[in-house]
């Protein structure tokens, strides 16, 4: 199964769906993104744009989800950015805090608190 994002005029992904292998491969049985990207024309409007992403992360760096944006200079999918002090990781295209996450992350559970920069310990009051 291939998966396809739309992306509407900001290159925000919009939606994504599944398309079934036998839609993208040419007559030589290779792959073709230009051909699911036709497919996928036919179904929502010859108007649409469409780009090609890899649930396994095979390429685009990311799986496009909904608000994502395309980014063609870094050909990758990147999630909205979750604070504005976090820094985007131009190897994998993911946000990473200007702190690391304290090394016992495995047994608790923090959340980045963007007032102070800094990692707190979840309360028990669910915040």
């Amino acid at each position: 199964m291939a998966h396809f994002a739309q992306l509407d005029e900001n290159n925000i992904v919009i939606q994504v769906i599944s398309v079934e292998n036998s839609e993208i491969v040419d007559a030589q049985n290779v792959e073709q993104e230009s051909l699911g990207v036709a497919f996928c024309q036919t179904l929502f409007g010859s108007d649409t744009q469409w780009k090609q992403t890899s649930y396994n992360r095979n390429f685009r760096k990311n799986f496009a989800g909904m608000g994502f944006k395309y980014d063609s200079t870094r050909d990758a999918f990147i999630s909205p950015q979750p604070f504005p002090s976090w820094i985007l990781n131009e190897s994998d295209c993911s946000w990473r805090s200007p702190v690391d996450l304290p090394s016992d992350y495995d047994e608790v559970i923090y959340n980045w608190d963007e007032d102070n920069q800094a990692w707190v310990l979840k309360d028990s009051g669910g915040t």
